[in-house]
């Protein structure tokens, strides 16, 4: 009877074989870190508007949203984002405030990110324990409907009335929203009913009415959405690795950056 004989690996084959399939272990072990903690935070994309007008679009999540004082050019933070409200010198005359913190940094003071000076305007808030956005059309932080203070964020600016095309208009009369019906660069903040944040800047001469159709005909067409105009003409200022858009060089007070 004849007897087959198996030859056990040498103890250097035995090596080679454990090193490989460690190297194997370490490889996919790479690739499935890097393919979590590599996840863009954002999407940008750029969109033309039937009506000509040129949409630069950063889309996020609620929770990247961080709000700076930065008194220089969105673009020279070097910090992806985009421009916040309206300012007057180092004032922030638009509500800017995150945990019941204003972006300047004192609450109930004048020009710190607490009050949207002189009138109730439109207000985008995120209730980080509701889960869920508004606009709320209040002059001052105090004013907020927020289920918990510690744990929200609110950027004022002019409403949009995205879902009331009957409407809008007055209510940005009525909220003061300047150069309405001028050619300008444009800004704004909107959300939709998926908790999806979208920053929008237009480099564009455009009038207030072409901006928001522009952002009703490119932005999140199947589901329900509403939002802010932002401050606009040189203000209107956005940066990502991608693209820069300076507006006309100025500083602003305020921006909306993404951590």
């Amino acid at each position: 009877m004849m007897k087959f004989l198996i030859r056990r690996p040498t103890w250097n084959t035995q090596m080679k074989i454990r090193v490989l399939v460690l190297a194997l272990a370490i490889l996919v072990t790479i690739n499935v870190y890097f393919a979590l903690h590599s996840k863009a935070k954002y999407n940008y994309r750029e969109a033309i508007a039937t009506n000509g007008v040129q949409l630069h679009i950063l889309e996020s999540t609620p929770d990247q949203i961080q709000l700076l004082a930065i008194n220089e050019n969105v673009v020279d933070t070097k910090k992806t984002g985009i421009n916040g409200g309206f300012f007057y010198n180092q004032d922030a005359l638009s509500i800017a405030v995150q945990n019941h913190v204003p972006v300047m940094g004192t609450p109930r003071k004048y020009g710190s990110g607490w009050f949207n000076a002189k009138y109730n305007r439109g207000t985008l808030v995120w209730d980080g324990t509701q889960k869920e956005f508004s606009v709320q059309s209040v002059k001052s932080v105090d004013e907020l409907d927020i289920f918990d203070r510690d744990n929200y964020w609110a950027q004022g600016g002019i409403s949009m009335n995205l879902a009331d095309d009957n409407i809008w208009g007055l209510l940005a009369y009525y909220q003061a929203l300047p150069a309405k019906d001028e050619n300008r660069m444009r800004s704004g903040l909107v959300y939709d009913d998926m908790n999806r944040i979208f920053m929008i800047v237009s480099p564009t001469l455009c009038t207030a009415s072409q901006f928001r159709a522009a952002i009703q005909e490119q932005i999140a067409t199947d589901h329900f959405k509403e939002g802010i105009f932002l401050d606009g003409d040189g203000s209107s200022q956005l940066y990502t690795k991608r693209i820069s858009l300076p507006g006309d060089h100025r500083k602003v007070v305020q921006m909306i950056a993404l951590k």
